[in-house]
């Protein structure tokens, strides 16, 4: 019995002491410390912040007109009339209009061509050129959709005229014969910011986690004399254990962390906030638990720091347009489909941005929360796999580095 409690005791030490080691990792590397702290607490703050307003307001544009027809000044009338649009400028030709965009007076600009009205008195479709600084989506968003609304207006406005009705009812239906009345559901300010943001926090989450254990684990590789993942040390020689001890690590950061992603970011900036803290307490524990075990997996495949910002970075915008949440996931092609179940934001995401946006229950999205906690097995299993194998990399390296050091010490006795 006291044989079986010290051993039981020693895997428990040896656990805690690469806790320990790993956590001291962490503080000391600047560059891990920065994806672990400095990047969760600060890039949201600054993403929310750039889209907060939601919705802007009178956007600055300029306006060319080659046209110089009644019409085109009833079209530049109407975007001027609009709330979203300001016409501030008249330019005279196009470079000018480019030379505006270019000094910021202007976000965007109108060209109406010569033969706007022509075409049009003709039966013929016209056209209106829409030229958008396109650095800000909020700006490009209110120009081009002020274009297409004025536009749609003046049609009906030509319809009805040429239907030669005889009262304003058969106008009005001539020009709308179906009324409907659009209200934006889970989005009611039609912004950006409740739009895709939530989703962007969940993802976050996933990616610094991943780069910052990866780049942990080239620090390892770097620091080591043997260039190898896993240190000639007693406790290290248990996969159950690094993997207990690391993940402990990393859980007890992100724990904090993803509780200021996904409760205080949201309310600071007033994005919807529906669920309450059961659902996302029983979502976060397997999204971050299966984040944890995914980037253990890919960061035995990095040999040094760098390569982790290779492997992950350039990634993040392809993995959100896979959730789903910002393209419709009927327009994703399969084959990116199956490529996107293999990372864990995909279910993260779509169940956060059901649960906290969407006001869904759990049994809504218990097909995600189910998929998240495979995701969480199958990682764990694949971590211990990779990791045994390192650990069986290191003793091989040992071995034979032993073993060359003994047929030096008997090759410098015989030549003595």
């Amino acid at each position: 019995m006291s044989t079986y409690r010290n051993s039981f005791r020693r895997r428990i030490d040896d656990t805690f002491f690469i806790w320990r080691e790993e956590m001291k990792n962490v503080v000391k590397d600047e560059g891990v410390l920065i994806f672990f702290i400095i990047v969760p607490l600060l890039y949201p703050l600054l993403y929310s912040w750039i889209y907060n307003n939601e919705t802007v307001h009178e956007v600055p544009v300029a306006v060319v007109d080659d046209s110089h027809t009644a019409l085109s000044r009833q079209f530049l009338r109407m975007c001027d009339a609009s709330p979203d649009v300001h016409v501030a400028y008249y330019a005279q030709d196009l470079d000018e209009a480019k030379s505006l965009v270019s000094r910021q007076l202007v976000k965007g600009f109108y060209l109406i061509p010569s033969d706007f009205e022509t075409k049009v008195n003709r039966m013929e479709q016209a056209t209106i050129g829409v030229y958008c600084d396109m650095s800000l989506m909020l700006t490009y968003k209110a120009i081009y959709q002020t274009a297409m609304l004025v536009s749609m207006q003046m049609g009906a406005d030509i319809q009805t005229k040429l239907g030669q009705h005889f009262t304003k009812r058969e106008e009005v239906i001539a020009a709308r014969p179906l009324d409907y009345a659009d209200v934006a559901i889970f989005n009611p300010q039609g912004g950006y910011g409740s739009f895709v943001l939530p989703g962007v926090l969940m993802l976050i989450l996933q990616q610094t986690l991943v780069l910052g254990i990866g780049m942990s684990a080239g620090t390892a590789r770097e620091r080591n004399h043997y260039k190898q993942l896993i240190p000639i040390s007693r406790p290290y020689q248990n996969v159950f254990r690094i993997i207990f001890g690391k993940s402990l690590c990393y859980f007890m950061i992100y724990a904090l962390m993803g509780t200021w992603l996904v409760v205080v970011v949201p309310r600071m900036f007033h994005f919807p906030q529906l669920a309450t803290w059961q659902p996302l307490l029983l979502l976060m524990l397997p999204y971050t638990l299966a984040c944890i075990f995914f980037g253990m997996v890919v960061s035995c495949m990095v040999r040094y720091r760098e390569n982790v910002m290779l492997l992950m970075v350039f990634v993040s915008v392809p993995l959100l347009f896979m959730t789903g949440v910002s393209w419709p996931q009927s327009n994703i092609p399969g084959i990116w489909q199956g490529v996107s179940w293999v990372f864990p934001s995909t279910f993260g995401v779509k169940a956060y941005v059901r649960l906290n946006s969407m006001g869904a229950t759990l049994s809504d999205v218990s097909t995600e929360i189910t998929v998240l906690w495979l995701h969480t097995f199958l990682y764990f299993w694949l971590a211990c796999v990779v990791y045994g194998y390192q650990i069986y990399l290191t003793r091989q390296d040992a071995f034979w580095r032993i073993r060359e050091m003994k047929e030096r010490k008997k090759a410098r006795k015989k030549s003595k």
